[in-house]
């Protein structure tokens, strides 16, 4: 072989093993664990570099494993965090009441395990209180909170006491007769007409199979925050709040400027949407970064 060929392609394999050592790589997930302040292990998992972090907060009685397609799509430009709420996924179950404020705490240890300096959290119904109560201990650290399908929805809670106490027992005393039965028939009404069988009921199995105790305290602690922190906890995010709601018949208005809606999808828009929601979360993270930079 010529001395140049030589040359050449060991100038080749060099600037091909620089290259690679240069080229960013996507960290695969790492699953780590995290003692809340009350001593409970909460589980967690991360991928991806970049900030700010987007912190997935996932609904009631569901765990990490709902924002798998999520994961996939942003881990390639943001460090992205999922986490088992206590009571739910791998997370400890040692809690005595699954307080909104508990929950947040949850996430506030994650987020300062893993030293993050920029967040956005990301919640999903139950997951959109919780987020707000994480928001007000991480200050300044927040660059955003996204509500998915849980602020500015129809659902509202009569803020006069009695009739509150009224509706939120009208409304829990099926899942106290029968959990099992109730909490089931309450996942499924949740989907869009034409939503695969197949989602609807791997998550109608994930409620039937949390614990009754939990969901229960969770539940009854989510009309309680509901009563009482809105609208005032929503108004004092101001322009950090962001929404996505769901639009099954595509026929809907939002409720509030701060709304996008996802038409086609139920309440499990990232679920059964994954490209719409991803779109939509997408956009509104660039414009709270751009928020954050002024």
């Amino acid at each position: 072989m010529k001395l140049q060929h030589r040359i050449f392609i060991a100038g080749s394999l060099c600037a091909a093993l620089w290259l690679g050592a240069c080229t960013p790589k996507t960290p695969t997930a790492a699953i780590g664990s995290v003692t809340s302040a009350d001593q409970v292990a909460i589980k967690y998992e991360t991928a991806g570099r970049g900030e700010p972090a987007l912190v997935f907060v996932h609904c009631w009685t569901c765990n990490r494993g709902n924002w798998d397609q999520q994961v996939e799509y942003f881990k390639g430009r943001n460090q992205v965090v999922r986490i088992d709420l206590a009571g739910h996924g791998e997370s400890g179950k040692e809690r005595k009441d699954y307080t909104i404020e508990a929950f947040g705490g949850d996430v506030v240890a994650v987020v300062e395990k893993l030293g993050l300096k920029k967040v956005i959290l990301i919640g999903h119904s139950m997951g959109g209180p919780v987020s707000v109560e994480a928001a007000k201990q991480l200050g300044d650290r927040v660059v955003g909170v996204v509500g998915v399908d849980t602020f500015y929805t129809a659902f509202q809670i009569p803020k006069d006491p009695q009739k509150a106490k009224e509706m939120v027992s009208g409304f829990m005393k099926p899942f106290e007769d029968n959990y099992s039965e109730a909490s089931t028939k309450f996942m499924r009404s949740f989907f869009a007409p034409g939503a695969d069988p197949a989602l609807v009921e791997r998550i109608a199995k994930t409620t039937l199979n949390t614990d009754k105790v939990m969901a229960l305290s969770a539940m009854r602690n989510i009309f309680g925050w509901y009563q009482t922190n809105t609208p005032a906890a929503l108004d004092a995010l101001g322009p950090k709040l962001r929404n996505i709601n769901a639009d099954p018949k595509g026929e809907g208005k939002p409720l509030h400027p701060s709304v996008t809606l996802v038409a086609g999808a139920g309440h499990f828009i990232p679920q059964e949407k994954p490209a719409e929601f991803n779109h939509a979360l997408e956009t509104i993270v660039s414009e709270l970064k751009g928020m954050d930079r002024k």
